[in-house]
């Protein structure tokens, strides 16, 4: 069950694509223990209409398995075993978890979150602020596990870098199961410590847009030297899956960057014009400040890339 987003969008579309493009049983991707139980069934839950229909048309060769609730997330959370909030992060400040009933429905199940920026903690805090504030016992039995997870959007073509934070105390082995199958059906996973979380998102999370950005301004180069727009855009592409495809194999980027880069060559012109650019600087930069937003968007921060 899924509140869906742009983002939780791509994450059913992957999985559900997955479920009938191959064996739901292979775990080619990373290995590991399948879960006890493989889910069937899904559920989108929003707050407008034109969202519904947004996901009607993104999954209509899914709707088989597919419910969608419209102003119905108690409901959802109710019929669901496994929560994957991919709301936006002032949701949770703003009590998406707090309505009535919803610490009850969400007892005993398993929450993964993939809000930007937010901890654990957090979300914790939004759904048993109450519970923690008043007399009872905040280890009561059957509290739901919280798990912190960031994918990006190519979770709709399977091709996604999830990174999983790592859960303490650690989840049961059917729950980490469960999540290392789910993520593995939309890419690759990787597991890191909560507070390399912030910048995983700005890395892998903002990362497509970072990349589709150089990607154009290569494309728009070629554009002005000739090249038809159509034919520039899809060799831009190629040329970069090729060369990350080359670096996933074992290539270090420098290395790969000096076997092309031919003295009094080209590529060397080309390359200290970008230098000159500080298109390095700027790149890196710009991931270092999306991971300071993404902790600040955790926060309910409101203007995050406003100058400090």
């Amino acid at each position: 069950m899924c509140s869906s987003g742009t983002l939780g969008i791509a994450i059913l579309s992957g999985i559900l694509n997955s479920l009938i493009s191959s064996d739901a049983s292979d775990m080619s991707q990373e290995g590991g223990s399948l879960p006890p139980k493989i889910p069937s069934r899904f559920i989108a839950c929003v707050t407008r209409d034109a969202s519904a229909k947004r996901i009607k048309t993104a999954l209509s060769s899914h709707l088989s398995s597919l419910t969608i609730l419209e102003n119905q997330n108690l409901e959802g959370v109710q019929q669901g075993d496994v929560i994957i909030l991919a709301c936006k992060p002032k949701n949770l400040k703003d009590g998406i978890l707090r309505k009535p009933g919803m610490l009850e429905a969400l007892q005993g199940k398993l929450l993964i979150s993939i809000l930007a920026g937010t901890s654990v903690e957090s979300v914790e805090e939004g759904i048993y602020s109450t519970v923690l504030s008043g007399d009872a016992d905040p280890m009561f039995e059957g509290r739901c596990r919280i798990v912190r997870v960031m994918p990006n959007t190519a979770s709709l073509i399977r091709s996604s870098m999830t990174v999983i934070a790592d859960s303490n105390p650690p989840l049961s082995s059917h729950q980490s199961a469960l999540v290392a199958w789910l993520f593995s059906r939309i890419g690759r996973v990787v597991h890191l410590s909560p507070y390399m979380m912030d910048a995983a998102t700005a890395l892998c999370g903002s990362g497509p847009a970072f990349f589709a950005l150089i990607l154009e301004a290569m494309a728009d180069g070629a554009v002005a030297m000739g090249l038809p727009r159509a034919e520039a855009q899809m060799m831009a592409a190629q040329t970069m899956k090729g060369t990350a495809e080359m670096v996933q194999n074992g290539q270090h980027p420098a290395l790969l960057r000096e076997q092309v880069c031919t003295p009094g060559g080209c590529t060397a012109g080309g390359l200290q014009v970008l230098e000159d650019g500080k298109v390095r600087a700027s790149v890196a930069t710009g991931v270092r400040m999306a991971s300071v937003a993404a902790s600040r968007l955790g926060r309910g921060e409101q203007g995050v890339n406003a100058p400090r």
